[in-house]
């Protein structure tokens, strides 16, 4: 297995656990993480999601040559080579996903990250899309989530010259959200886990929803969706029970229904 996939009462934790090749995506990877993101996608007992890689040197390093390149060559033609679904491409997921980033998140590696919709980092962590400098392009949605997260020049800066950048630049730009000691990565990421499983499940999953779906439109037709999707919540037994604690002055207790 390279993938540890774990359960902790509410969260789940997804482990690249290939240290000895800084955490780098294989065929293996792909499908034991696609296998894992569906299962935590479809149990309603998980609300939230760490993705993190084994050991402190590297979050993931991006693809493995070796074993993807061949892959890519014999797929390769006038259709789009098939690699199976991620969540970089292929999987609609709502659930939040944290990335707990303990070292070098290089090529597909910061594009695991960029679906992530928090991301903790380590002090020792570097950022960067060096695909160019293979003759390639990151391909896994890197061009495109990147370029909308940071300012386009430093988008344009990372991935047209394949320039890495640390974890303080990183946090400055607004690639992470927090630079922590090495020992607190983990530890960091299952606080604001926990945080959030705290708070109403269908809420938190319609605001992403409303958050990723709502970029591609003009404000008008997002405040459409805005509200479509506020309505149905509004219809949530957890909704009822949000309002009624609040009146009773005592903690919600939410079941995702």
């Amino acid at each position: 297995m390279v993938i540890d996939y774990e359960k902790e009462g509410r969260v789940a934790i997804f482990t690249i656990n290939r240290p000895q090749a800084m955490n780098a995506m294989n065929m293996e990877v792909a499908r034991e993480l696609y296998e894992a993101i569906v299962n935590f996608r479809d149990d309603p007992e998980l609300w939230v999601g760490i993705i993190t890689g084994a050991g402190d040197r590297a979050f993931c390093g991006g693809a493995d040559i070796k074993d993807t390149l061949p892959f890519m060559r014999e797929h390769l033609g006038w259709e789009h080579w098939a690699f199976p679904p991620t969540i970089m491409r292929g999987i609609e997921l709502w659930k939040p996903l944290i990335a707990a980033i303990n070292g070098l998140a290089l090529g597909g590696g910061l594009e695991i990250a960029l679906t992530c919709d928090i991301r903790i980092a380590s002090e020792n962590a570097r950022f960067g899309t060096p695909e160019v400098g293979l003759g390639l392009i990151p391909g896994w949605g890197g061009t495109q989530r990147l370029s909308r997260m940071v300012p386009w020049c430093k988008a344009a800066e990372m991935l047209l010259m394949g320039k890495l950048i640390d974890a303080q630049e990183a946090y400055r730009i607004g690639l992470v959200n927090k630079v922590v000691p090495q020992g607190e990565v983990m530890p960091t990421a299952r606080e604001w886990a926990e945080s959030i499983s705290k708070l109403a499940p269908l809420a938190v999953r319609a605001a992403k929803e409303a958050m990723i779906r709502g970029y591609s439109l003009t404000l008008e037709d997002g405040l459409r969706l805005e509200t479509s999707l506020e309505a149905r919540v509004m219809e949530t037994e957890d909704f009822i029970e949000g309002t009624t604690a609040f009146k009773e002055k005592r903690k919600p207790v939410y079941k995702a229904k």
